[in-house]
């Protein structure tokens, strides 16, 4: 649920501010709202130092953990010192690399030449003898002048390394190669000494190691005061006094209002207004709260005056999973691969939250395809004589009814739980209304898509729905308003209600697509092992792997596309949720390391 908030003002003497601050930090309950664009030297400053420090941390990121270094520096307390020596290692280090491509380049071109020296030619050149190098297909070598000195040098594939001597400069129709800056034996002897550099630079970088929990608790703390005077700049000021706006979760007011009383402030507590920006705080049980990780990846926060829609979400999210993966095979696969990352890097995830849901994910996936007898594929089993639990998922018609059944369900909950909230004004009908007309676009899915019959009870649902939206959608006492803004919000919903709960059909015709492409292959690696020689059961083997790997890395995408989907747009559109909120992030002080 979304926690009530209190929007709060501070008043605190100029000259006691940072102290003030200091014990907020301390409480960690006020999101603050700036009154003035955070500025200053002090931010400036800050931000400097983070972006250096960033960098070096960033360069140190890429040499692991452990150090082979031979010599381990001396720690000095000066920081941006060793940041800007960090820098300076991976600017050298970055220029050799790209000088070393440069090298290779020319030493594979150079290489069939042989060793000569560059100056020596030029030197040829000044005393009037000019000499060139020319690559020269094999076959126009006879169409050459006949007045000039030929060396074949060597030869690669098609075209000849020829050296041309001459007295006087003549075009012989080839482009000329131009004279490398040292001799094949500098090139050697440069590259393997700015190996040596570099080898040197990435043990000096490695040593560097021991600054990186240094570095990291520097960053930390950059971080506290930029929070820090972001706040203390934004606050407000008149007549020496300085002010601060901010909200508060409801069950934090006594608690700041008595520290309020102990260090002396000013404090005003007030209920936020329609048009104040207030921020959203989510608190739900802890199995809603596993729906937490999908939400933060979306980046998605409801509005703080929208519904958390988060106790239906996990619930629908795990049912469209469990049907858009359909097979009880990859569950197992995911609930695996999920075990492993949980023993792996469990102890870096803070919030294990992730893992749990991806359990309870896998599960819905196996109990589906427990239920339709799907196992990596549904054929093989069928001929062997295994039948799904309820054989009545086979069923095609029968699965699109149920997934009408589920889309109207789905939405008859967002404008219920929009009912119960209006309740007991008169809008409320309208809500109950629309329940009523969702349930009839259910019976005209049916009757229209899968040839049933439309029941006369679907003509008295859309009869009394359309009625309830009519004259509730917006009640007031000049009854044509309300029938005008009744039938505005009909022309625009209607059409609306009948193509979203047809949606719900993709999760039909994902998990088709998944079991076909699982049966493919199988099929197909079936025909393979036919002849029976040791190859072919080797590819049939790699037909069932590439197979069932395409399905089970697509599966999760799938979820992404159409599971996310019908929870985030199709439901919250009748759900009147557009996310458009911002998280509660109360100014604190972080923990350093």
């Amino acid at each position: 649920m979304i926690v009530r908030m209190k929007k709060i003002f501070l008043l605190i003497r100029q000259d006691q501010a940072h102290a003030a601050l200091d014990r907020l930090g301390d409480l960690g309950l006020v999101h603050v709202e700036h009154e003035n664009a955070p500025s200053g030297l002090e931010i400036s400053q800050i931000n400097e130092k983070l972006i250096l420090i960033e960098q070096a941390r960033s360069i140190l990121s890429a040499y692991g953990r452990k150090t082979t270094a031979k010599h381990i520096p001396r720690k000095h307390e000066d920081l941006d010192t060793v940041c800007h020596h960090i820098i300076g290692l991976k600017k050298r280090y970055d220029q050799l690399k790209e000088y070393s491509v440069t090298l290779n380049n020319w030493i594979d071109i150079w290489g069939a030449w042989g060793d000569f020296d560059p100056a020596q030619i030029k030197a040829l050149q000044q005393k009037g003898v000019l000499i060139r190098f020319y690559q020269i297909p094999k076959d126009r070598l006879k169409t050459l002048p006949p007045d000039i000195l030929l060396k074949k040098i060597s030869a690669h594939g098609a075209l000849t390394n020829c050296l041309v001597a001459a007295t006087k400069n003549i075009e012989i129709g080839f482009k000329e190669l131009e004279l490398p800056k040292s001799s094949l034996s500098g090139m050697i002897n440069r590259l393997s000494e700015d190996t040596r550099i570099m080898q040197d630079i990435r043990e000096e970088m490695e040593a560097h190691l021991i600054y990186s929990k240094d570095l990291l608790a520097a960053e930390e703390s950059l971080l506290n005061q930029k929070d820090f005077y972001s706040v203390l700049k934004g606050m407000g000021l008149a007549n020496k006094i300085a002010y601060l706006k901010g909200y508060i979760p409801i069950d934090a007011e006594d608690t700041l209002v008595k520290q309020a009383r102990q260090n002396g402030w000013g404090i005003l507590t007030l209920e936020p207004k329609e048009q104040d920006a207030v921020p959203t705080l989510v608190r739900n049980p802890a199995w809603i709260a596993l729906i937490k990780p999908v939400l933060k990846l979306l980046e998605l926060v409801p509005g703080y005056h929208e519904l958390d829609i988060s106790p239906l979400f996990i619930i629908f999210f795990s049912i469209f999973f469990g049907m858009l993966i359909g097979d009880a095979g990859y569950g197992t696969i995911y609930f695996l691969l999920n075990l492993w990352m949980q023993k792996k890097f469990g102890y870096k995830v803070k919030d294990k939250s992730v893992f749990f849901l991806f359990y309870i994910l896998s599960f819905c996936a196996i109990i589906w395809g427990l239920l339709t007898g799907t196992f990596f594929g549904q054929e093989w089993l069928l001929n062997i004589g295994i039948r799904p639990l309820v054989p009545v998922l086979h069923n095609a018609s029968f699965v699109q009814a149920l997934c009408f059944f589920i889309g109207a369900l789905h939405l008859s909950l967002a404008h219920g739980w929009k009912a119960m909230l209006k309740a007991p004004a008169l809008s409320a009908l309208a809500e109950a209304g629309w329940v009523f007309i969702i349930w009839a676009v259910f019976f005209l899915a049916n009757s229209l898509l899968l040839g049933d019959t439309f029941p006369l009870a679907g003509s008295w649902l859309i009869i009394s729905g359309l009625i309830l939206v009519l004259f509730f959608s917006s009640p007031q006492k000049n009854i044509f308003k309300a029938i005008g803004a009744g039938l505005s919000t009909i022309a625009l919903s209607l059409v609306n209600s009948f193509t979203d709960v047809v949606s719900y059909i993709r999760l039909f015709a994902v998990g088709l697509a998944t079991v076909a492409i699982a049966d493919a292959f199988n099929a197909m690696a079936a025909g393979i092992v036919k002849k029976g020689d040791f190859l072919t059961i080797i590819i049939a083997i790699l037909v069932i792997i590439c197979g069932h790997a395409l399905n089970i890395i697509l599966g999760p995408m799938s979820v992404l596309v159409h599971g996310v989907r019908l929870n985030v747009l199709e439901f919250c559109s009748h759900a009147n949720v557009a996310w458009n909120g911002f998280a509660y992030k109360p100014f604190r002080k972080k923990k350093e390391s």
